[in-house]
């Protein structure tokens, strides 16, 4: 009986090791600058709109913007979610939002064979970073 535990748990603890390494080989996001534009009604913010390209198999680590972020979909798939939220695929012509103190948990292209392409605006405080990651 303690040999199947230790084999339990040395087969756990190689799970773990792979889905960890399968998220850490996972292709990175493209992000381009599109646009910024300050918000002059609103002192000390401005608007950013970026650019997403999530090549087959991209995801984001977990992470948050501290913005109002919408997000609009051109091309392929993406599968998004922040805490608290339901998960959703979306497709072209679909959007999501994301609120300044929501942590974004799923991002991902919902392809391992096409990429997709989205935009995003944020309202965010003036030179405040576009992503902070989250534990």
């Amino acid at each position: 009986m303690f040999r199947s535990k230790r084999i339990v748990a040395a087969l756990l603890v190689m799970a773990g090791a792979l889905t960890h390494q399968a998220r850490a080989e996972a292709p990175a996001a493209i992000v381009t600058p599109v646009m910024t534009k300050p918000l002059d009604d609103y002192p000390g913010k401005e608007a950013l709109m970026i650019l997403v390209e999530y090549p087959p198999g991209a995801a984001d680590p977990v992470h948050r913007h501290h913005a109002h972020g919408f997000i609009y979909v051109l091309e392929g798939s993406i599968v998004m979610q922040v805490r608290g939220g339901k998960e959703v695929t979306l497709t072209p012509g679909q959007s999501f939002y994301e609120g300044p103190n929501d942590v974004h948990t799923v991002g991902h292209n919902a392809s391992q064979t096409k990429p997709a392409k989205f935009l995003v605006l944020l309202l965010k405080d003036k030179g405040a970073p576009v992503l902070v990651p989250e534990k």
